[in-house]
């Protein structure tokens, strides 16, 4: 320990206080309505969705399985969900019997899948209320039910050793049901739109984390406390 520097612990507290000041105007509402952080992670959201479109390709992928027949028992929670499941696959051109809370559904899987699909692809592209008026209810459960209908069908199928097909639903559920639910509603963005802005948040973070380090060291050094640098 060596003797009190006034001049350090004068540019920590400085420092520290430009630092506090900084911070106070990131939780304002001065980005679009927004603070810093939120309207950060909005754009980070955006620029995400702008990378997660595998709709298509996956479209593309599911043509292969056109005029697959399959039979499935899947088995449900309470009448509402088997309602809405035995809607979705009714609509996807299957035959669908309820029994008690299990639907037996013979179908071709291509056209099942193309269904899920294109539900998955109006929600990806914001087009909720298109899903809603084909199903007459809220189009988030819509998407909700089509995951559960597919991990119910990924159980049947695996019984059968149908494993090419449960493989397939396993990228739909992932890259098209869950990716469309999860980004509902926000406006996808190239990261090349935002280029600027994302290099100077990178660049801001690490400068404002350094920041904070010298104003500890140097109100450290100040009090007498030496700390390489």
């Amino acid at each position: 320990m060596s003797g009190k520097k006034p001049k350090e612990m004068y540019m920590g507290i400085g420092l520290m206080i430009g630092f506090l000041v900084v911070l106070v105007l990131m939780f304002l509402p001065l980005f679009d309505g927004k603070n810093g952080l939120n309207y950060m992670d909005d754009l980070y959201n955006k620029i995400s969705k702008g990378s997660a479109y595998y709709i298509p390709k996956i479209k593309k992928d599911a043509a292969k399985f056109d005029g697959k027949k399959v039979s499935v028992t899947l088995n449900v929670k309470d009448a509402a969900q088997l309602k809405n499941t035995e809607m979705l696959l009714a609509k996807s051109g299957a035959t669908v019997a309820a029994t008690g809370k299990q639907l037996k559904v013979d179908g071709d899987f291509g056209k099942i899948m193309a269904n899920c699909l294109e539900d998955s692809d109006l929600m990806f592209n914001n087009a909720g209320d298109k899903i809603k008026g084909k199903y007459g209810y809220d189009e988030r459960q819509v998407l909700y039910n089509w995951y559960n209908a597919l991990a119910a069908m990924d159980k049947s199928l695996s019984d059968q050793k149908l494993f090419a097909e449960t493989n397939f639903m396993k990228t739909v559920s992932a890259k098209a049901v869950e990716c469309s639910y999860n980004y509902y509603k926000i406006t996808p963005q190239k990261i090349s739109e935002q280029a600027g802005i994302v290099l100077f948040s990178l660049i801001f973070y690490v400068v404002y984390t350094m920041w904070y380090g010298f104003a500890i060291m140097y109100m450290f050094e100040g009090a007498g406390l030496d700390i390489g640098h």
